[in-house]
Order: structure tokens, then C-alpha cells, then sequence
């Protein structure tokens, strides 16, 4: 009872805390909406268009109503995700060994770092190369062919940047997760280094089945899974030899321990 009576209070906790940033970015959702825009501004520019005439558009009426509701929920997960964290890791703590805390802290710390990494290499990058990659695809109205312009739909546009920024975020997630399953033993560098090759093909399946149906935004994000997976096994290493080194410690004092046991047992006699 207990136990149910601390996992009631953490997750209110964290269900008060996103409700609050939920309120809070639904309040200023057209200026975060306007902040996303900004890649798509770049990408004009780099398309040789004017930025200053940008549109998107809504075809039903409340479409723009359900997209504004749409980023405050994503915004406000962002925004409480460290307070859910932090209950999370309160509600689990008091059942860790002392080590076992200050194993598990810097993975609870390095993990929204990382997705914030991944979200701006989002933001300043990928989102502008895409929607590039889309403009480059629009056709001048002439004698021989009809005008083809792109005017995105809101909720399509906050769809495509929202499936990026979580696509990065998860997978730059793969350092953390990897490193953890070698600290506990359920991983080793070696077994990263074997797998590598399915790796490889793996990513370019996942940056396929995460991202929108163009080859910019899946190699985009399958470039840097590989790399992420070469930093796995790097941290992998770093672990394995960590502990190594905990062993040869623990052995060492371990036998001096036993030395002066037998050291007093014989002054004894």
C-alpha cells in the first residue's frame, strides 16, 4: 500500500506538471508554431524564394484548433519531461543500492541532453534541407505547363517537424540505452562490434519507417545512428574497463584483507 500510495503521488506529480506546460504552450502555440516556421523560411531562402511570403494554409475550420492542441502537447511533454524523470527516478531510488544511484544519475542527465541535440540538429538542418527538397519540386506557370505550388497544410507541416525532432530524439537516445545494458552486463563491445553490419542495415530500415518518404531526411537520420552506434561501442569499452578496474580493486583489498586475517590469526596462536 505503501508503494501504490508513493506511485500515486509521483504520478500526479507528473501528470500536474505537463498539464501546467500544456496550458502554458497552448497559450503561446501561434508563437511556437511561428518559431517551427523559421526552417521553412530558410528553405526559401536557399530555394532562391522571397521568405517574407511563406503560407501555409488550414482547409478545415478546426484544423488550426487541433494543431495548436497537437504542439501545446508536444511542447508541454518537452517542457515537464525532467520533472517526470526526476518522480520517475524518486519512485525507483529508495529500491537501488547506493552504486546503483549514482550509476543510474548521469544516464537520467545525459538523456534529455541528448534529445535536445537531436531536436536542434532538427531545427537548424534537417527540416530546412526537406522542405528544400520539397520547394525544389514546385513548376513555373508556362505556355506548355500549368504553375505547381507548394502551399502546406498546418497540421501536415507540425506532423512532418514533430516525426523528426522524435525520430533524432529516439535515436540519439542509443548511447544511453546501450550503455546501460553494458553496465549491467547484458551488453558488451564485442557483441557491437559483431553486430555492426546488421546495425548498418538496421538503421537505414528505422530512418525508412521513421521519417517522411524522401531520401534527404533518411539518410539524414540514418548517418547519425551509425555514428550513435559507434559511440555505443566507444562508451561500451569505457564501461568494460571501468569495471575492470572496480574488479582488480575490490580483488586487491580484498586479498590484503585476507593477508592481515591470517597476519592476526598467527600472532594470535
Amino acid at each position: 500500500m505503501e508503494h501504490l500510495i508513493e506511485l500515486r503521488r509521483r504520478l500526479m506529480w507528473s501528470i500536474g506538471g505537463f498539464f501546467v506546460a500544456f496550458l502554458f504552450c497552448f497559450f503561446f502555440a501561434k508563437q511556437l508554431f511561428n518559431l517551427l516556421v523559421i526552417p521553412f523560411k530558410w528553405a526559401t531562402q536557399w530555394a532562391g524564394l522571397d521568405p517574407h511570403k511563406v503560407e501555409l494554409i488550414y482547409t478545415a475550420p478546426q484544423e488550426f484548433f487541433f494543431t495548436q492542441v497537437k504542439l501545446a502537447m508536444f511542447g508541454g511533454m518537452v517542457i515537464a519531461f525532467p520533472l517526470i524523470a526526476t518522480q520517475i527516478y524518486k519512485f525507483i531510488a529508495p529500491g537501488l543500492y547506493k552504486n546503483e544511484r549514482s550509476a543510474f544519475l548521469p544516464f537520467l542527465i545525459a538523456s534529455p541532453i541528448l534529445f535536445l541535440i537531436g531536436a536542434s540538429l532538427v531545427y537548424f538542418f534537417f527540416t530546412p534541407m526537406v522542405m528544400w527538397f520539397f520547394l525544389a519540386m514546385q513548376q513555373a506557370g508556362t505556355d506548355d505547363q500549368v504553375q505547381i505550388s507548394l502551399l502546406p497544410k498546418v497540421s501536415e507541416y507540425l506532423s512532418l517537424i514533430m516525426t523528426l525532432i522524435f525520430s533524432f530524439g529516439l535515436v540519439f537516445q542509443l548511447p544511453v540505452v546501450t550503455s546501460l545494458m553494458a553496465r549491467v552486463g547484458m551488453l558488451s563491445s564485442e557483441a557491437l562490434v559483431e553486430k555492426r553490419k546488421w546495425a548498418i542495415v538496421i538503421a537505414f530500415v528505422v530512418a525508412a519507417v521513421l521519417t517522411p518518404p524522401d531520401p534527404i531526411s533518411q539518410i539524414g537520420l540514418a548517418i547519425p545512428t551509425i555514428l550513435l552506434y559507434e559511440v555505443s561501442i566507444w562508451s561500451a569499452r569505457l564501461i568494460e574497463r571501468s569495471k575492470e578496474r572496480e574488479r582488480l580493486a575490490r580483488e586487491k583489498r580484498e586479498a590484503a584483507e585476507a593477508a592481515a586475517e591470517k597476519a592476526a590469526d598467527a600472532s594470535s596462536t
